[in-house]
Protein backbone atom coordinates (compact mmCIF):
# COMPACT_ATOMS: atom_id res chain seq x y z
CA UNK A 1 0.00 0.00 0.00
CA UNK A 2 1.29 3.47 -0.90
CA UNK A 3 2.72 5.39 2.09
CA UNK A 4 3.97 8.99 2.21
CA UNK A 5 8.06 7.75 1.28
CA UNK A 6 9.98 8.37 -1.86
CA UNK A 7 8.09 6.10 -4.03
CA UNK A 8 4.22 7.40 -3.48
CA UNK A 9 4.43 10.81 -5.27
CA UNK A 10 6.58 9.26 -8.34
CA UNK A 11 3.08 7.13 -8.46
CA UNK A 12 0.80 9.84 -7.99
CA UNK A 13 2.64 12.14 -10.45
CA UNK A 14 2.67 9.40 -12.89
CA UNK A 15 -0.73 8.30 -12.56
CA UNK A 16 -2.24 12.59 -12.27
CA UNK A 17 0.10 12.90 -15.45
CA UNK A 18 -1.40 9.49 -17.50
CA UNK A 19 -4.73 10.98 -16.75
CA UNK A 20 -4.09 14.76 -18.11
CA UNK A 21 -2.02 13.11 -21.41
CA UNK A 22 -5.50 10.69 -22.12
CA UNK A 23 -7.51 13.79 -22.12
CA UNK A 24 -5.54 15.62 -23.79
CA UNK A 25 -5.24 12.14 -26.68
CA UNK A 26 -9.22 12.01 -26.18
CA UNK A 27 -7.84 8.37 -24.85
CA UNK A 28 -11.46 7.57 -22.84
CA UNK A 29 -10.27 4.08 -23.18
CA UNK A 30 -7.70 5.04 -21.08
CA UNK A 31 -9.31 7.25 -18.69
CA UNK A 32 -12.01 4.41 -17.98
CA UNK A 33 -8.94 2.56 -16.30
CA UNK A 34 -7.17 5.34 -14.43
CA UNK A 35 -10.37 6.41 -12.52
CA UNK A 36 -12.42 4.75 -10.60
CA UNK A 37 -16.12 3.39 -11.73
CA UNK A 38 -17.60 5.82 -9.14
CA UNK A 39 -15.29 9.07 -10.36
CA UNK A 40 -17.08 12.10 -10.80
CA UNK A 41 -15.59 15.40 -12.21
CA UNK A 42 -16.64 18.78 -10.25
CA UNK A 43 -17.02 21.53 -13.50
CA UNK A 44 -16.03 25.11 -12.61
CA UNK A 45 -20.13 25.66 -12.75
CA UNK A 46 -20.50 23.28 -9.80
CA UNK A 47 -21.92 20.60 -11.80
CA UNK A 48 -20.88 17.21 -10.55
CA UNK A 49 -20.49 14.77 -13.56
CA UNK A 50 -20.42 10.92 -13.14
CA UNK A 51 -17.54 9.50 -14.68
CA UNK A 52 -19.66 7.93 -17.41
CA UNK A 53 -21.42 10.70 -18.52
CA UNK A 54 -18.35 13.07 -18.74
CA UNK A 55 -16.05 10.12 -21.01
CA UNK A 56 -19.18 9.66 -23.19
CA UNK A 57 -19.34 13.63 -23.74
CA UNK A 58 -15.76 13.43 -24.57
CA UNK A 59 -16.56 11.16 -27.43
CA UNK A 60 -19.08 12.94 -28.52
CA UNK A 61 -16.30 16.11 -28.94
CA UNK A 62 -17.99 18.10 -26.40
CA UNK A 63 -14.85 17.96 -24.15
CA UNK A 64 -11.36 18.74 -26.50
CA UNK A 65 -8.64 19.22 -24.09
CA UNK A 66 -5.84 20.52 -27.31
CA UNK A 67 -3.32 20.71 -24.29
CA UNK A 68 -2.91 21.29 -20.38
CA UNK A 69 0.34 22.59 -19.24
CA UNK A 70 0.92 22.33 -15.56
CA UNK A 71 2.07 24.91 -13.48
CA UNK A 72 2.46 23.45 -10.06
CA UNK A 73 1.84 20.51 -8.81
CA UNK A 74 1.07 19.13 -4.85
CA UNK A 75 0.15 16.14 -3.24
CA UNK A 76 -0.86 14.87 0.68
CA UNK A 77 -0.42 10.95 0.94
CA UNK A 78 -2.78 9.52 3.99
CA UNK A 79 -2.10 6.19 5.80
CA UNK A 80 -5.22 5.16 5.02
CA UNK A 81 -3.90 4.77 1.10
CA UNK A 82 -5.87 7.82 0.05
CA UNK A 83 -4.45 10.89 -1.04
CA UNK A 84 -5.37 14.55 -2.43
CA UNK A 85 -3.59 15.83 -5.76
CA UNK A 86 -3.86 19.52 -6.36
CA UNK A 87 -2.32 21.78 -9.07
CA UNK A 88 -2.49 24.38 -11.02
CA UNK A 89 -2.92 24.62 -15.01
CA UNK A 90 -3.70 26.39 -18.28
CA UNK A 91 -5.83 24.31 -20.28
CA UNK A 92 -6.37 24.80 -23.83
CA UNK A 93 -9.98 23.01 -24.10
CA UNK A 94 -12.89 23.45 -26.74
CA UNK A 95 -15.89 22.99 -24.24
CA UNK A 96 -19.30 22.73 -26.13
CA UNK A 97 -18.03 23.97 -29.03
CA UNK A 98 -15.84 27.10 -27.61
CA UNK A 99 -12.26 26.56 -27.42
CA UNK A 100 -10.31 28.55 -24.72
CA UNK A 101 -7.15 28.88 -22.33
CA UNK A 102 -8.67 27.92 -18.87
CA UNK A 103 -6.55 28.83 -16.11
CA UNK A 104 -8.12 25.82 -13.79
CA UNK A 105 -7.12 24.83 -10.45
CA UNK A 106 -7.76 20.37 -10.07
CA UNK A 107 -7.93 19.35 -6.90
CA UNK A 108 -8.01 15.31 -7.28
CA UNK A 109 -8.56 12.40 -5.08
CA UNK A 110 -6.47 9.18 -5.73
CA UNK A 111 -6.98 5.86 -3.81
CA UNK A 112 -4.84 2.81 -3.84
CA UNK A 113 -6.41 -0.02 -6.14
CA UNK A 114 -4.06 -3.26 -6.83
CA UNK A 115 -0.96 -1.37 -6.39
CA UNK A 116 -1.86 1.31 -9.11
CA UNK A 117 -3.24 4.99 -7.68
CA UNK A 118 -6.87 5.74 -9.24
CA UNK A 119 -8.90 9.01 -9.67
CA UNK A 120 -11.93 8.76 -7.34
CA UNK A 121 -12.90 12.39 -7.42
CA UNK A 122 -11.49 15.49 -9.44
CA UNK A 123 -12.70 19.30 -9.14
CA UNK A 124 -11.67 22.37 -11.14
CA UNK A 125 -12.06 25.69 -10.42
CA UNK A 126 -11.08 29.19 -12.39
CA UNK A 127 -7.66 30.36 -11.86
CA UNK A 128 -8.14 34.53 -11.17
CA UNK A 129 -4.69 36.33 -11.46
CA UNK A 130 -4.52 39.84 -10.15
CA UNK A 131 -3.08 42.71 -12.07
CA UNK A 132 0.46 43.03 -11.91
CA UNK A 133 1.35 39.05 -10.19
CA UNK A 134 3.97 37.07 -11.98
CA UNK A 135 3.06 33.66 -13.04
CA UNK A 136 0.39 32.38 -15.07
Amino acid sequence: MPTADATAPTGLREAHRACLDAEIEGDTTTLEGLLAEDFTLTHVTGYVQPKAEWLAQMRQGRFVYHSIEEKDTAFDVDDDGTARLTARTLADATVYGTRADWRLGLATVYACHDDAWVATDRRRHLVIRAAGLVGA
